[in-house]
């Protein structure tokens, strides 16, 4: 069903006009950049590995680790972080994450978050990490049902 990015349809979806528009906008950026490298353009809607990938290396430096204790910390600089309670994410709670900002309100909460992989980091980032900053502790445990792997959780719709 072609929508031709309508603002009733937009409003209908619960979905800001501006905001797909912006989205058109760089989609047909992107199309224009791979006809001009002369990229077949093809698209696999259920594989978006490389899609993560890239944002891990847009954002690596924010990243977080679930801890043994069960909340997120920053790499880095060991700051604690929770996961937004907007977010998707939330309930679902990954070992890795990258988020885009964080928002300083009652807690220091992580916005716009995407489950990562923590060797993609080594990939993208290996000036900024090191093998022993991202060592998943697969050894430790974990308090029960937090951080188990994506091919673990099954979601019920």
């Amino acid at each position: 069903m072609e929508t031709n990015y309508s603002t009733q349809w937009c409003f209908e979806n619960f979905i800001q006009h501006r905001s797909m528009k912006r989205a058109r906008d760089v989609r047909e950026q992107l199309e224009g950049l791979m006809e001009r490298v002369e990229c077949e353009i093809v698209s696999n809607p259920g594989d978006n590995i490389g899609i993560r990938k890239a944002i891990t290396a847009g954002f690596f430096y924010h990243t977080a680790r679930l801890s043994k204790s069960g909340q997120y910390k920053t790499v880095k600089h060991q700051q604690t972080v929770m996961v937004h309670p907007n977010s998707g994410l939330f309930e679902e709670r990954p070992k890795w994450m990258i988020y885009h900002e964080l928002v300083f309100t009652t807690k220091e909460f992580m916005r716009q978050v995407i489950e990562i992989e923590n060797q993609w980091l080594l990939e993208v980032a290996p000036h900024y990490y090191k093998a022993k900053d991202l060592e998943d502790g697969s050894g430790k445990k974990l308090p029960k049902n937090t951080g188990k792997a994506r091919e673990e959780m099954t979601r019920k719709y």
